[in-house]
């Protein structure tokens, strides 16, 4: 078994979900990284019981696996982006009830994991206090998903408290190495933001990659590109990827590009196939030229 490509619903928020769950599964992905937001299955919604169950037939009629992701922009606050969130002075409460309904979702879905993110330090608040808010946070969640046997991964975000792999790789000291909080790793932040090239952090992070979001970057500039309008080397990191024994889902993450969905998740997937073969060929060689030396 390898890695199953999937695409984010959050590139498809001007579908309906059972259309977009269509499309997403006629082009052959495998997976969807299925966004909790109110265009598609609202956590908070009275119906969400009846919603999450109607979504689960579908995603079984499909026969499309699925990740929860939890970066809805106006969920809790409709004034303010992405907020409260795990490290906000007021809030915090509503954040970790969001990520609770969004671990006991995963399970009735079974779900591979459920992603989520700290969030970004208010200012003048310490970094020690920063830790304390994220460590309790993340705890509670943590007890939720093992009364529910999800797996959570955690993700760096540029510019957020926790922005970078070896900030995550902290936070799991910090908890006691929790087996049930692994990783989600997004290729873009890779070039974007991490210190090692994406290949290197890949692999240096191997094993604890419970998810990953595919997408193209630039260094320093945070920004969801398609695939060939960035500087990531996708071959290489598909290969590290394979190199790791990843089997889980690597989604397309192109938040921004809803207003063509259909073609872009399109050419996202002729980019990945050919990218994976291309990784397939560099693998060859570098046996042949193993067997050689």
């Amino acid at each position: 078994m390898t890695l199953r490509l999937g695409y984010g619903s959050n590139g498809f928020g001007d579908h309906r979900l059972d259309d977009a769950l269509a499309i997403i599964a006629d082009l052959g992905y495998e997976g969807v990284a299925l966004t909790l937001d109110h265009p598609h299955l609202d956590p908070f919604a009275p119906d969400a019981a009846a919603r999450t169950a109607a979504i689960g037939a579908r995603l079984a009629e499909l026969d499309l696996a699925v990740v929860i992701e939890t970066g809805a922009r106006y969920l809790l606050d409709p004034w303010h982006k992405h907020e409260p969130t795990l490290v906000s002075g007021t809030g915090r409460d509503r954040r970790v009830e969001l990520l609770r309904r969004a671990v006991r979702i995963g399970a009735d879905l079974g779900a591979e994991a459920v992603s989520f993110w700290s969030g970004i330090l208010p200012p003048g608040v310490s970094p020690a206090t920063g830790w304390d808010r994220l460590t309790s946070g993340v705890a509670d969640v943590l007890d939720e998903a093992e009364r529910a046997g999800v797996v959570c991964a955690f993700e760096p975000e540029p510019g957020m408290f926790a922005a970078t792999l070896a900030d995550v790789a902290e936070l799991r000291r910090r908890l006691g190495d929790p087996d049930r909080l692994r990783v989600t790793v997004d290729i873009g932040h890779c070039v974007c933001n991490e210190p090692l090239p994406a290949p290197e952090a890949v692999r240096r992070t191997g094993a604890l990659i419970a998810n990953v979001q595919l997408d193209d970057m630039r260094p320093g500039v945070h920004e969801h590109l398609e695939f060939g309008d960035g500087e990531i080397d996708l071959p290489g990191v598909l290969g590290a990827l394979l190199d790791t024994g990843y089997t889980g889902l690597a989604s397309v993450e192109l938040p921004r590009h809803g207003h063509a969905a259909p073609a872009v998740a399109a050419r996202s997937l002729a980019a990945l196939r050919s990218a994976l073969h291309q990784a397939g060929d560099r693998e060859r060689a570098s046996a042949r030229k193993g067997e050689a030396g």
